[in-house]
C-alpha cells in the first residue's frame, strides 16, 4: 500500500468510528501515527443524559468518572452501592443527593423512573437482575461485560431489549480501541485480501491472575462466570468484530494447573502475613504486590489520608483474602486456556490465553491472502505480499486514569461517549457494541466452556 493510496483510505469511516485523513501523521519512513476523530453520527446535544450507576467499584468509577469529564454530555444522577466508603466517595464526587443514594440496586427500582440510563457494574452474577428490571421500566443501559452469567439469561436480556426498544450497550470497549478499529478497518478495505486465520494472545500476566482470579472478585467461576467470558469474552469478541464473519464450531482445552493446594511450598502459612517462611521468595507474594510495591491497591479501598495507607493495607491482608495464599483459596479458574474456532467462509482462529507471563497487553496475528498483520496494541504492521512493503500504524490514544496499559487501548470513553449520544438521541445505530452486536462473543465463551469441560467439538448456533 502505497503513500497515496493510504492517505485515501484512511477518510473511510468503520463501524460508529473514523479515521480521516487530518489524523494521520508521518512518524518516519512508513510509519503513521493515528487518531480517532469525531464520530460523524455525533450531533449536538440541548443537555446532558442523566444516569444511575449500580456498582461504585472500579468499573463503575470508569463510566462514572466520564460525567466528570464531561459535564456537558452526562450527569450521574444516583448510586446504589452497599460498601458505604464507596457509596460515599462515588457520591461526593458526583453531588449526589442523600435521597438518590441507595444500598441495594432493588432500591432504585421502587422509585419511578428518574433517568435516562442505568450504568450496571455489579458483579458478574448481579447483571441479571438489575438488567432485566431497568428495561422494564423504559431505561436504556451501559451494561457491564459479560453480559450475563448464563446463557439463557443473555438470550432473556436480548429478548427484552428487543422488546421494549431500549438501548442496551455491551462494555466490549476492545471495539473502541483504535488499534482494532484500524485493523478492521484495514481489513475490510482489502490490505491483507481475503482472511484466512487469526492467532490472538492474552497474557493476563502472572500476578494480574493472582489478584484477580485466585484471590480476587473472580476467583470461582461458580459464584461469578468462567474466565473465558469475566476475562476473555472481550477476545473472542474482538476477532469476530474485525473479520465481520460469524462463527460456526469451537473447541476448547485448559485447567487449573498451578494454584492448587498440593503446590503449595514447603513453610507456607494460610496467610502471607501469619509468618510464611517462603514469602520474601513468593512471586505472589501479597506484602511485596500489595504493601511493598502498592500495585492494584484500589479494591482495598483505601482512605484519602495517605499516611494510613501503611497500616489499612496491613489489616487488609490479614482480614481479606487479597492477604490469603494463592495456593489455599476455593479458586477453580484455568491458569492457561486455548480455544480454535472456524468461522464462516472456512476462516480459522486461535486464541491463547496465559496467566504464567511477565507482561500483559494483546498480541495479534491476521494472515490474509495478499499480507499479513502483526501488532501488540502499541502498533500494527501491515506487510504486503505483492509489494513486499510494509507499513507500521502507531494508534495516539489515551487511557483513562487508572487503565494506562491495562490493555483496553484508549476504548473507555470512546465507548462511553457513543453510549451518551445514543441515548441522546434515540439512535442505537451510533454503537458498535449493541446487545444484538455482542451476544455472539458470549454464545462462544459458553460453548468454549462446554467443550473444555466434555472435551469435544461445539456448534455454535445463533
Amino acid at each position: 500500500m502505497n503513500r497515496r493510496n493510504l492517505i485515501k483510505s484512511l477518510g473511510l469511516g468503520i463501524g460508529g468510528a473514523l479515521i480521516s485523513t487530518e489524523a494521520l501523521a508521518n512518524l518516519g519512513e512508513n510509519r503513521y501515527g493515528y487518531r480517532i476523530s469525531e464520530n460523524p453520527l455525533h450531533k449536538p446535544m440541548d443537555n446532558p443524559i442523566t444516569a444511575v450507576t449500580l456498582g461504585a467499584g472500579n468499573r463503575g468509577t470508569v463510566y462514572g468518572n466520564f460525567a466528570v469529564k464531561y459535564p456537558e454530555q452526562m450527569k450521574i444522577v444516583g448510586v446504589a452501592e452497599p460498601i458505604p466508603y464507596r457509596n460515599n466517595k462515588y457520591a461526593s464526587v458526583h453531588d449526589i443527593p442523600e435521597d438518590n443514594r441507595f444500598d441495594t440496586w432493588e432500591r432504585v427500582f421502587e422509585r419511578p423512573k428518574f433517568a435516562d440510563a442505568i450504568v450496571i457494574s455489579t458483579p458478574d452474577y448481579m447483571h441479571y437482575e438489575p438488567c432485566m428490571k431497568a428495561l422494564s421500566m423504559g431505561y436504556d443501559i451501559l451494561l457491564e461485560k459479560p453480559i450475563a452469567p448464563t446463557e439463557k439469561e443473555c438470550m432473556d436480556i436480548l429478548g427484552l431489549a428487543e422488546k421494549t426498544g431500549r438501548i442496551v450497550a455491551v462494555c466490549h470497549v476492545l471495539r473502541y480501541a483504535p488499534y482494532f478499529v484500524k485493523m478492521k478497518e484495514l481489513i475490510s478495505q482489502g490490505a491483507i485480501g481475503e482472511v484466512i486465520s487469526i492467532q490472538h494472545f492474552e497474557p493476563i500476566e502472572h500476578t494480574h491472575m493472582a489478584h484477580s482470579y485466585v484471590r480476587g472478585n473472580w476467583h470461582n467461576s461458580k459464584e461469578t462466570t468462567p474466565i473465558i467470558l469475566a476475562k476473555s469474552c472481550h477476545d473472542l469478541d474482538i476477532m469476530k468484530w474485525v473479520i465481520n464473519k460469524p462463527s460456526k464450531q469451537i473447541v476448547a482445552m485448559g485447567d487449573l494447573k498451578w494454584f492448587r493446594r498440593e503446590n503449595a511450598p514447603e513453610g507456607s502459612t494460610p496467610r502471607c502475613t501469619d509468618g510464611c517462611k517462603v514469602e520474601r521468595e513468593c512471586p505472589y507474594s501479597a506484602i511485596k504486590e500489595y504493601y511493598e510495591r502498592r500495585d492494584r491497591i484500589k479494591v482495598l479501598d483505601l482512605p484519602a489520608d495517605k499516611s494510613k495507607h501503611a497500616e489499612v493495607i496491613m489489616e487488609r491482608l490479614r482480614t481479606t483474602n487479597y492477604g490469603r495464599c494463592v495456593y489455599r483459596m476455593e479458586n477453580d479458574q484455568p491458569d492457561h486456556y486455548i480455544t480454535s474456532i472456524m468461522f464462516d467462509d472456512n476462516v480459522t482462529a486461535n486464541f491463547s490465553m496465559e496467566a504464567f507471563t511477565s507482561y500483559h497487553g494483546r498480541r495479534t496475528r491476521v494472515m490474509g491472502s495478499m499480507g499479513d498483520m502483526v501488532g501488540d496494541m502499541e502498533e500494527l504492521v501491515i506487510t504486503d505480499f505483492r509489494t513486499r512493503e510494509s507499513n507500521t500504524f502507531i494508534p495516539q490514544a489515551e487511557d483513562v486514569e487508572g487503565y494506562k496499559n491495562s490493555g483496553h487501548g484508549g476504548g473507555d470513553f470512546l465507548l462511553v461517549k457513543d453510549f451518551v449520544q445514543a441515548v441522546a438521541h434515540q439512535d442505537p445505530t451510533i454503537l458498535t457494541s449493541t446487545i444484538n452486536e455482542s451476544i455472539e462473543s458470549h454464545i462462544m465463551g459458553f460453548m468454549a466452556e462446554e467443550s473444555r469441560k466434555k472435551g469435544k467439538v461445539m456448534p455454535i448456533r445463533m
